[in-house]
């Protein structure tokens, strides 16, 4: 894809001022991004560090209570009574067929289970049928089949609408049928359109709840999945001639996904909530844009998992999701490049808005330019990530070995590393890391410390994890590969990038102990506090 350029900030944070790593399809960050939201921030990263004793002192009288056994996790009735159901081998696509084959959507990215959800279907064949997969572990089959239509009319429905102005492709259907979602539990779900003539497409929804209170809240990054989608021509990366300038402004939910209709969320998700599953943790499920809508669904959950790929947040999402790891709230990341756009939703969150370097442009930039939709890094009002991350977006991209860097964590249990100890290829495609300088959280520990070169420049991707005054812990990977590092040799994980069987045991253990102390409450109740080691390594 086309580059973004790195955008001229309005408030001191000047790009351009940096390293040169981080050339980026979202952008020129050069330097860019990244050293002009240090600039226009180095302020609150002085003021840090100001408490970092105080806090350090705290943890330190926390590691001495949690010395000696601790607990391992807790399990849901619901969660095990659900995957002790027979699951459904025959769940993946075997055929796709040609791209206008069958295709659909949904009215709603997420609905409550009993929501009716309107699904609307075009396909060349004369008819079709939909089956609803709900994702789970299921004995290792992945999923289990919740519902079937009967066979459905097919047509041929009309061509795409792009608005001019923003360049927004909605595809305007007439809905095939409506899903009665009563008797459908909680939990991700694939819908699978299967044509009379063999072709299959995925359409993806999130049955999400109502409640979170002492559950782990996965919550999807669906704003993310229409960010890249580019269907019916334009993306918010590029647009029908494939150039960055042509690229949507916003983009809509009201048209299909692209390819076999569910990527991002089978290759950055499905993997955790398949492990989540598996370990009987009480769970939640929601999206990002819900959370935006209505952060009373963060009230008393155990932890928040964001995925493997969650770029785009609103303003509000980010607030709500700080807010709560302030109450206690465990975090974990993923993944990498998380938070990195700032967005807003509208029509009630079926679009998503993002002009990036076009900012001046959005009507919110003469409002309020806290909500101008670009990075978060950047200005008007730069706000860089690593605030609640940790870490920084840094690059892309990358291909390098991870590399444990304080193997005796308690993060690390039972996977028998040792410092130094590698893991080829699962650092990548994007990167993060801890950035002295940037506004980070303090005490903060660096678990594995990985060398790579992004576009020529030699840099680290880090692992990172902190606690907030809070008590509640944050972890992030740092890499863009950890959720799919759990399907690293198995015959899901399609051959990408290389990553081995070793790989896939290692990330696993290490998930696993995340998953079962987070679930548990604030993490620096019952696990070590970390050991700022910034110094040590970056010097």
């Amino acid at each position: 894809m086309a580059p973004d350029m790195a955008p001229e900030a309005d408030d001191g944070s000047v790009p351009g001022a940096g390293t040169g790593r981080g050339l980026t399809r979202r952008g020129v960050l050069g330097a860019a991004a990244v050293a002009g939201a240090v600039v226009g921030v180095a302020g609150l990263s002085g003021c840090g560090s100001g408490d970092a004793t105080a806090r350090s002192a705290h943890g330190r009288q926390r590691t001495a209570q949690a010395s000696g056994p601790v607990p391992t996790g807790v399990q849901s009735a619901a969660t095990l009574a659900e995957n002790a159901k027979p699951g459904s081998a025959d769940w993946r696509i075997a055929r796709l067929g040609a791209p206008d084959a069958i295709e659909g959507y949904t009215d709603k990215a997420s609905a409550r289970p009993g929501e009716p959800v309107a699904l609307s279907v075009s396909t060349t064949a004369s008819g079709f049928t939909v089956s609803a997969y709900r994702v789970g572990w299921y004995g290792g089959a992945q999923a289990r089949l919740v519902w079937r239509s009967a066979r459905m009319p097919g047509k041929r429905q009309a061509a795409p609408v792009i608005e001019p102005a923003t360049r927004t492709v909605k595809a305007g259907w007439k809905p095939s049928l409506t899903l009665d979602t009563r008797d459908w539990p909680e939990g991700a779900y694939l819908l699978r359109l299967d044509a009379v003539n063999g072709s299959q497409r995925w359409v993806p929804l999130v049955l999400r709840s109502q409640d979170a209170h002492g559950r782990v809240l996965v919550m999807h990054g669906t704003a993310t999945w229409q960010a890249y989608n580019t269907w019916g021509g334009t993306s918010l990366y590029q647009g029908v001639n494939g150039s960055y300038g042509s690229r949507a402004l916003k983009v809509s939910f009201d048209r299909p996904y692209t390819d076999e209709g569910a990527e991002k969320f089978l290759v950055y998700e499905r993997a955790l909530v398949v492990l989540a599953e598996r370990l009987g943790l009480p769970l939640a499920y929601t999206t990002g844009i819900d959370v935006h809508t209505d952060p009373s669904i963060l009230g008393g959950a155990t932890a928040v998992l964001c995925l493997g790929h969650d770029e785009y947040w609103t303003p509000q999402q980010r607030q709500s999701v700080t807010k709560a790891r302030d109450a206690g709230t465990n975090i974990a990341f993923l993944g990498a490049n998380t938070c990195f756009r700032r967005i807003r939703v509208e029509d009630d969150g079926r679009t998503v808005v993002c002009y990036k370097t076009d900012y001046r442009d959005d009507p919110a930039y003469m409002l309020d330019r806290a909500l101008t939709t670009t990075d978060f890094r950047s200005g008007p009002a730069a706000d860089p990530e690593s605030s609640m991350t940790g870490v920084l977006y840094e690059g892309y991209p990358t291909d390098a070995p991870y590399v444990v860097h304080s193997p005796d964590h308690w993060l690390f249990e039972g996977t028998g590393v040792r410092a130094g100890d590698s893991f080829d290829h699962l650092v990548g495609v994007e990167y993060d890391r801890v950035t002295p300088g940037a506004p980070t959280p303090r005490p903060i520990e660096i678990l594995a410390h990985s060398p790579l070169v992004c576009n020529g420049d030699h840099s680290h991707s880090d692992t990172a994890y902190y606690t907030a005054r809070s008590g509640a812990g944050v972890f992030a990977s740092g890499t863009m590969r950890w959720v799919e590092g759990l399907m690293a040799g198995g015959h899901d994980d399609g051959g990408d990038h290389g990553m081995d069987a070793r790989t896939a045991a290692f990330v696993t253990k290490v998930t696993e102990n995340l998953l079962n102390a987070f679930a548990l409450g604030p993490a620096e109740n019952h696990r070590p506090a970390p050991k700022d080691n910034v110094q040590a390594v970056y010097g």
